[in-house]
């Protein structure tokens, strides 16, 4: 797993596409945060991360999509999927390694939005504090939401050897799984109860149970069981597609 770890990180830092991908994602996160006025922290008036918190889950939305979607995809194209079988490698080695470069590599551009928290910290009053419990919940919430949809985005890229045709399938079960469910439940006819059941199967309502600072232990197994159920497709779909 190691050795596929370490190649996935190496192959996708060794293209330029890798780098536009981080910068696009940092260089989007600055824009909505200080240069678009509808979302811009200092038209906002309150020393707070909410603003940034609310346009993340839809920037991880377009990365996660765009750094998975090279995962398999690419091993189908040029072949290499066959050699990789042929190393004493198991399937779950390989899916796995895959998957926690994915991860590496949303976490390593989520890194540096943590120097907003300093710069909102500095430009708040002084006898005003950030609420370090929400923002902390917060980046947990933003860590689950990553993961998950980074193992959603490489049982996609299992499915095709097209890494636009991958992309775009993830991007729209990224999108369905996160708010589907929650616009679904706002429909009138599942307004008479089954409404808050319907929001809960959706990553969008964990997630913003995470980000009030309370990590609950319901929302952790909620994530964790789909990105269990994500991993167990995408081998599924290895096999059927290798044998």
């Amino acid at each position: 797993m190691r050795s596929i770890f370490i190649k996935e990180i190496n192959s996708f830092f060794s293209s330029i596409v890798g780098y536009v991908a981080l910068l696009v994602f940092l260089v989007a996160c600055g824009l909505f945060l200080w240069i678009i006025p509808e979302y811009s922290i200092i038209n906002y008036g309150y020393a707070s991360m909410e603003r940034f918190f609310e346009i993340a889950p839809w920037l991880l939305l377009l990365l996660v999509p765009a750094v998975a979607m090279r995962s398999f995809a690419d091993e189908f194209r040029t072949g290499t999927i066959e050699w990789l079988s042929t190393k004493p490698l198991s399937d779950f080695d390989i899916i796995l390694g895959k998957y926690f470069a994915t991860l590496a590599l949303i976490v390593f551009a989520l890194i540096p939005t943590l120097v907003y928290v300093y710069t909102i910290h500095n430009l708040s009053l002084p006898d005003i504090d950030l609420d370090s419990g929400a923002i902390m919940g917060s980046y947990i919430g933003l860590f689950f939401l990553a993961a998950t949809f980074a193992a959603v985005g490489v049982f996609c890229s299992s499915l095709t050897s097209n890494q636009v045709v991958g992309f775009l399938i993830s991007l729209l079960a990224c999108y369905l799984l996160y708010t589907g469910f929650e616009q679904l439940s706002k429909l009138p006819k599942f307004s008479e109860g089954i409404d808050y059941y319907l929001s809960m199967i959706g990553m969008e309502f964990h997630y913003n149970s995470i980000s009030r600072g309370l990590v609950d232990s319901r929302d952790v197994v909620y994530f964790l069981s789909v990105i269990v159920l994500f991993m167990s497709l995408t081998r599924f779909s290895l096999n059927s597609r290798t044998t």
